[in-house]
């Protein structure tokens, strides 16, 4: 059998008011998210750069190319939940999952194409046994009921953004200082450095998993060593797996592959709720609801790393002093999101805290709804400036860019840790790896088509002003849609949750 996700009978100890253990995990998820967002501002640049010799027609692949990569590390996180669950547990799957990552860190350092995107492939399948698991242990933590949970996801969500707000500062500088040489020769120090903040992440994973008291061992009813040996075989087989998705066919192909399997998992969890009677399917049903407008949420949410990377480097005004002597660099913008989920997590966390006590705290369908709300704010500024503060060189100022970036960060703050402590609550117990590897293939869904998106409005010659609104003005509207229609639905969703808070 699997850890279930509430321990009643383990005493972990506090600090800070939270199970010790979540700042062991909080640690680990901050090195891993360190090696995430270290190459994350880099891939469209240096794939334009390296691979297309700098030509703006390469925007389009480039976008296509990291959508699709994004997709595929959050699709394969349906099956690392069900490794955990089931095989090997979470442990062994997250010391796993992230023994290949570093080891796709350091390839991709290699300036060839098809072994870049074979190293893209191993970076995928470890992170698909990382990401949901140790997501899941946090849950896992706390008993079913515990009004901490929130709070503790919140935390937890601050330690990912610890380590994606330095990361893109200390890479950033890697790539454009120590070398003194232009960036795009430098990506090998990016990605070197990534590939040891993953391993720091091992290592600390490795040593501090005793303080969680068993949580997430090997299945008792499973043989350890052979059960492992069939997942490390069946790492070796999906990573050419993965790579034939990545490079053969293409990110259109892979938003079908992508529906079908969430049709497939959506079914499962389906027939386990209805297995457990009318409550939990009704709450498999509101996960399912909600999972739909978590997909609406990415595809423009990951515009960050895509479109957003385009318009920072040719649309923006990045002369901080006017006389030429400091560019700010591209990649520093990858840092305000994360800068501002950490100022206002706290704030955030807060504020649930005392509408809580006022008994007035948002449900969670009305937190998703402010979280899409908030993200369409963001497309409103660059529509105002790409309309309005457009320079005679064709360029906006720095302060949209990083004003979207903040009202992003609120909206990601009312949905994304809101979305990973749901999960755990709503899911069926015996499912709940595969729930949050469901909510990781929503996320990929919606990674996906934003890299579709992204490529459709860099076009085949590059992103310019126009196209630039275009694409931003789509963003807006749709995402304001979704938004009044989810508030508007909300109280049916509740309805389905049957008291689940």
């Amino acid at each position: 059998m699997t850890q279930p996700v509430s321990t009643p009978a383990r005493d972990f100890g506090t600090l800070w008011g939270h199970p010790k253990p979540l700042w062991m995990l909080f640690m680990a998820e901050f090195w891993e998210r360190f090696a995430f967002y270290g190459i994350r501002w880099a891939l469209t640049l240096y794939i334009v750069a390296q691979f297309y010799e700098g030509n703006a027609a390469g925007e389009a692949d480039a976008s296509r190319y990291y959508g699709a990569y994004l997709a595929l590390v959050y699709a394969t996180a349906i099956f690392g939940g069900y490794v955990a669950d089931r095989i090997i547990g979470y442990q062994r799957s997250i010391i796993l999952g992230a023994i290949v990552m570093s080891v796709g860190l350091f390839m991709i350092m290699l300036p060839n194409l098809q072994l870049f995107l074979l190293g893209l492939a191993v970076i995928v399948v470890g992170n698909g046994l990382f990401k949901p698991n140790i997501s899941s242990l946090v849950g896992q933590l706390y008993e079913q009921g515990d009004d901490r949970r929130d709070r503790g996801f919140t935390i937890f969500y601050m330690g990912i953004n610890l380590g994606g707000m330095l990361s893109p500062l200390v890479t950033g500088w890697l790539a454009s200082e120590i070398f003194g040489t232009p960036q795009y020769q430098n990506y090998k120090a990016v990605f070197a450095a990534a590939g040891v903040g993953m391993l720091l992440s091992t290592i600390w994973f490795y040593i501090g998993r005793a303080q969680l008291k068993g949580i997430g061992a090997v299945p008792e009813d499973k043989p350890a060593g052979k059960m492992l040996a069939y997942v490390i075989a069946g790492v070796l087989l999906a990573i050419p797996v993965v790579y034939f998705l990545l490079a053969g066919l293409g990110a259109q192909t892979l938003a079908w592959i992508l529906g079908v399997l969430f049709v497939i998992v959506a079914g499962m969890l389906l027939a386990e709720g209805k297995a457990n009677g009318t409550v939990q399917l009704h709450r498999v049903y509101a996960l399912l609801l909600l999972f739909g407008f978590n997909v609406t949420f990415w595809m423009f949410f990951e515009q960050a790393g895509s479109s957003f990377n385009f318009l920072a480097q040719n649309l923006v005004n990045r002369d901080v002093w006017g006389d030429g002597s400091f560019l700010f660099p591209t990649g520093w913008f990858q840092s305000v999101n994360s800068m501002a989920i950490i100022i206002f997590a706290p704030i955030i966390s807060y504020v649930w805290y005392v509408t809580s006590k006022m008994k007035m705290e948002p449900s969670i369908p009305r937190k998703f709804g402010l979280g899409l709300l908030g993200n369409a704010l963001g497309f409103l500024v660059l529509m105002f400036a790409l309309t309005n503060l457009v320079d005679s060189n064709g360029l906006i100022p720095m302060w949209p860019l990083v004003l979207c970036y903040v009202l992003q960060s609120i909206g990601e703050l009312c949905l994304s840790p809101i979305g990973l402590s749901m999960v755990t609550k709503l899911a069926p117990v015996r499912f709940v790896g595969l729930a949050m590897g469901a909510w990781f293939l929503s996320v990929a869904t919606g990674n996906n088509l934003s890299g579709l998106l992204a490529g459709h409005i860099s076009g085949e010659t590059g992103m310019t002003v126009q196209s630039a609104l275009d694409g931003f003005s789509f963003s807006f509207y749709l995402l304001v849609g979704a938004g009044v229609l989810l508030l508007l639905v909300s109280p049916l969703i509740n309805k389905l949750m049957h008291g689940v808070k």
